[in-house]
């Protein structure tokens, strides 16, 4: 065990680790020190002096959020000289915040509520601060018994409320200049979009570049908001609601699965999403999609009864759940096997995922089953045939440690937001990040090395860095030989490339390509995320495996802050794939092709187990189209896949074809939380309970096995899919859908699946440990106010109950025995044209470009204002005879804008690149009328486009 230090304060001994400083570990003791500029997660600051305290043996009175702890330390933090100098301290905080709402005399006679009437010009009362008594400089200053002194004078800033950017006010009037929100956003998001200013010789806070929050790149993430102790940075929507109940639950807009503290209301609405501080995956941060995204459950439109066409083809007419339990079970029965689908939704939770696949084969007789998010199926199969399991091997905290991280075709810091922060930190801490990607996206401004090569050429890159491993004996000899691993099947495939050839292909470099396989291979502790975005999916399976023979062949898996982070794209679709929610794997990567797996299952079930591998989601929507699937139960919205699972040459749909398909249905069942488009044209519409109204369990990107308990109540008759599912299979006379919770659902995953075996809701609770902190009555940060239990999960493999789980993914060995490492041919798949002189359009997003010029348009909301760029390979404008500064058009499938040439050497042949700023992004999301625009955010995909100069 480490070296504890043994410290007393104001009479109390406790315990603390060195390296601490007195606040924190104080803090962790129970122990209250009053302070406004400290906060979990950021670096002591020291501004507000609040927290200083007196050290026998000591000279003066030091901060003791900048002390560190010593072994046999007393301290006094309620000395009298203490305490006159910390009232000192705060009549000059108070001096610089409107103060009415403290010095108030009727302060404990008016409710939050109240309008003060004999004051009705003064605009610093409590009732005209957002913050709603949940100000921390407030509760500080009645901590201090200084409620009713205003010593020195105040004069009120008079300085306007930035209303006009995205989410979020700032009103600067009430700011402390405590610096909070400034080193939020440097130490821990990586941004510097909020930083301090002056205006007339007084320290403010105020944006970085401009004056809008859009010109500055911000990430909207909202993590400013959450550690500002006044009203000065606070939420738009339900800006002036005060929280009943605050309850936690998992967000469900990607799989990172960050924890999050619902605020509800009186009226059981969600207000506010504040991310947990305690939680593994996110460590108190979120991004814009779960900061501000979560009241899409608690809209007015959402459905609270079942809905069914009692004729047929009649209007959707309200109706009781036996009814349309009875007709979809009557219904069903003609169209066992191939005929009947079911696709369950992103956020699905595990055991949901469990039952749907289960009443589908046992039921329907059918293996056409899957999730929504099941766009790229190949994705990690790759991962699978070489190395046994089919997903992320290390947590996404680890990858802060790495000396180098190599990012494939992913926009991570968009759609897997919170991952990208430990990345943002290992690069300041001097790691080498090496991005593949034709766009630019934001982390390519933090790397080491851009290889921007042409869309789908991709593989050829990762041979190039493997043949350099090779050639010049870089591969971990040692460990491979440990490990037993063989590497001739791998050699001979490299043997025959080219690395010129390779530059030539792809438009990469041979220098960068080596540089990069130098640099990942010789780093010591190299990891590897990828997305394939924009890579045909006839090359996914191969991507994976180069993939993983690039981690095996560095030595780059089993330890801390190395592996293979695939990053998925919906909510739990590891807990679908874990669960068997797929056309061909059964729960615990059984396949439906092996006898041995199917018979498995069949025995668990007392069911037989179709053998063919059936439809998954792209086969189940074409099969809908042409007309050869009869019946379909979708759980989730589906038409937000219109636009296709690829950017071209593969199965892309429209809106219509969507719709158009599921018309020639005959049993089309719709189980959302709202009525779709897709719902309109259903033959039964189900109420859905929503992710915060249900139990369960989600599984994240790291294989954590996280507890979903209800954070509210479903409205009206909603209902999960679990039950709905369960019901359906009973009444058709099926066994084993006799299932009371979800609880018992996770144990029989549990009985099924070995790397399961120890996990249970009940454990999942049970191991929850309880956060150590000051009495909540203290004055308190929100984020450590809500604070109170540390639920950390399970990462499988756990196959027994006193299992602890598995942070690293084979330390301990590799399932099978060994790695089967296997030849590839590696080869290209580019766009593919259908006008010989369109260009490939690859869009990109970052949150700043401080070398282009950009204004923002103030008004209600505010807008940016610029000239877009088109980035063009000077070969190409030459050819069509355009030159820097020509104005074009650009027109794809779903856009066309006007742009200027700039002529650039980076951007591939072939290709027009277009970067735009995420504040855009921002602005049209808040501007939606969608009822939950944040699940259907556009991601960065290419398409053809058709380039013409203007006159």
């Amino acid at each position: 065990m480490a070296e504890e230090f043994t410290i007393t304060m104001d009479g109390v001994e406790f315990k603390a680790q060195p390296g601490k400083m007195l606040l924190e570990a104080a803090m962790e003791a129970g122990l209250y020190v009053p302070y406004l500029c400290y906060h979990p997660g950021m670096k002591p600051y020291a501004a507000c002096r609040l927290c200083l305290v007196e050290v026998e043996g000591g000279r003066g009175f030091p901060a003791s959020c900048t002390l560190p702890v010593a072994d046999g330390m007393v301290v006094n933090s309620k000395s009298e000289g203490v305490e006159k100098l910390r009232k000192s301290v705060m009549e000059m905080l108070i001096s610089e915040h409107p103060n009415g709402c403290l010095t108030c005399h009727r302060i404990d006679l008016c409710g939050p509520q109240d309008v003060c009437l004999r004051h009705v010009s003064v605009n610093d009362r409590c009732v005209t601060c957002p913050k709603n008594e949940r100000c921390e400089l407030k509760d500080t200053t009645r901590h201090l018994e200084m409620v009713l002194e205003s010593p020195l004078g105040y004069k009120y800033r008079d300085l306007s409320v930035d209303t006009g950017d995205p989410f979020y006010d700032r009103d600067y009037n009430l700011c402390i200049v405590c610096g909070r929100c400034v080193r939020v956003c440097e130490e821990v998001r990586g941004d510097n979009a909020i930083t301090f200013t002056e205006r007339a010789g007084r320290a403010l806070v105020g944006t970085s570049h401009g004056t809008s929050l859009l010109e500055s790149g911000c990430e909207f993430c909202g993590a400013c908001l959450d550690v500002c102790p006044v009203g000065a940075l606070v939420e738009r929507d339900h800006k002036w609601e005060k929280a009943t109940e605050v309850k936690r639950t998992i967000c469900p807009f990607c799989p990172v699965g960050c924890q999050v503290n619902l605020e509800i209301n009186r009226k059981g609405k969600v207000i506010r999403a504040i991310p947990e501080l305690s939680s593994p995956t996110n460590r108190g941060q979120a991004c814009f999609k779960g900061k501000f995204g979560m009241d899409f459950l608690t809209k007015k439109t959402r459905l609270t009864k079942p809905l069914m066409r009692r004729d047929g083809s009649g209007a959707l007419e309200e109706a009781t759940w036996d009814e349309v339990l009875d007709h979809i079970a009557s219904k069903l029965p003609p169209y066992k096997g191939d005929q009947f689908a079911i696709l369950t939704s992103h956020d699905s939770t595990t055991e949901e995922h469990y039952l749907a696949q289960k009443f589908a084969r046992s039921v329907m007789v059918t293996n056409n089953v899957d999730h929504s998010s099941d766009l790229r199926p190949q994705m990690t199969t790759g991962l699978m045939d070489v190395l046994g399991y089919d997903s992320c091997t290390n947590p996404i905290w680890q990858l802060e440690g790495a000396a180098c991280i190599l990012g494939i075709n992913s926009n991570i810091t968009e759609e897997h937001n919170v991952a990208a922060l430990p990345i943002k930190k290992a690069v300041k801490q001097g790691a080498k990040l090496i991005v593949i990607d034709p766009r630019e996206v934001e982390l390519t401004r933090y790397a080491h090395l851009w290889l921007r090569p042409r869309p789908g050429t991709e593989l050829m890159v990762l041979g190039g860095m493997l043949k350099v491993i090779f050639d010049e004996g870089l591969e971990s000899g040692e460990w491979l030989e440990e490990q037993g691993i063989s590497v001739d099947k791998l050699r001979a495939s490299i043997e025959t490339l080219d690395l010129n050839s390779i530059s030539d292909q792809t438009g990469v470099s041979s220098e960068d390509i080596a540089a990069a396989a130098r640099t990942y291979a010789g780093s010591g502790a190299s990891a590897i995320y990828y997305a394939l975005d924009n890579i045909s999916q006839e090359l996914h399976h191969d991507c994976g495996v180069a993939i993983s023979d690039l981690a095996l062949l560095t030595g780059n898996l089993g330890r801390p802050s190395t592996g293979i982070y695939p990053l998925r794209p919906g909510t739990n679709g590891q807990g679908a794939w874990d669960a068997g929610c797929s056309p061909r794997m059964l729960p615990g990567d059984r396949s439906v092709n092996k006898a041995n797996d199917r018979h498995a299952m069949e025995d668990a079930w007392g069911a037989l187990v179709p053998i063919e591998t059936g439809l998954g989601l792209s086969g189940i929507i074409e099969a809908a189209i042409e007309g050869t699937l009869k019946a379909m139960y979708v759980v989730g919205d589906i038409s937000k896949l219109a636009g296709g699972l690829s950017p071209y040459g593969e199965p892309t749909w429209t809106l219509e074809d969507i719709k158009s398909g599921v018309c020639k249905l005959d049993l089309l069942v719709v189980h959302d939380h709202y009525l779709t488009e897709l719902g309109e044209l259903a033959h039964v519409v189900l109420p859905r309970t929503g992710f915060a109204e249900k139990a369960g369990t989600f599984t994240n990107i790291e294989r954590r096995v996280q507890l979903l308990n209800p954070a509210m109540h479903p409205p009206g008759e909603s209902m999960s899919e679990l039950w709905a599912v369960g019901e359906i299979g009973k009444r058709m006379g099926a066994s084993g859908f006799d299932f009371e919770t979800s609880a018992q659902v996770l144990d029989e995953i549990a009985s099924l699946v070995p790397e399961y075996g120890g996990i249970s809701h009940q454990r999942l609770e049970d191991e929850a440990r309880p956060v150590f902190r000051p009495d909540p009555s203290n004055p308190l940060p929100t984020q450590v106010l809500y604070s109170s239990k540390e639920y950390r999960g399970l990462q499988w493999p756990c196959p027994s109950s006193d299992h602890e789980g598995t942070a690293e993914l084979y330390s301990m060995g590799f399932p099978g025995g060994k790695p089967a490492m296997a030849e590839i041919e590696f080869r290209a798949v580019p766009p593919s044209l259908q006008d010989g002189s369109s260009l490939t359009y690859v869009p990109g997003r970052v949150l700043l470009q401080t070398q282009r010029e950009a204004s923002v348009q103030p008004g209600r909301q505010n807008q940016i204002t610029r000239e877009e760029l088109a980035e063009l390979n000077p070969e190409d404008a030459g050819v069509r005879g355009l030159k820097e500064g020509d104005p074009v058009e650009v027109r794809t499938s779903d856009r066309t804008f006007q742009a200027r040439i700039s002529l650039a050497d980076g951007v591939p042949k072939g290709c027009i690149s277009c970067t735009n700023l995420f504040g855009q992004l921002a602005i049209d999301t808040q501007a939606s009328r969608d009822v939950d625009p944040m699940s259907k955010v556009p991601g960065l995909n290419i398409a053809e486009a058709v380039v013409t100069a203007e006159l």
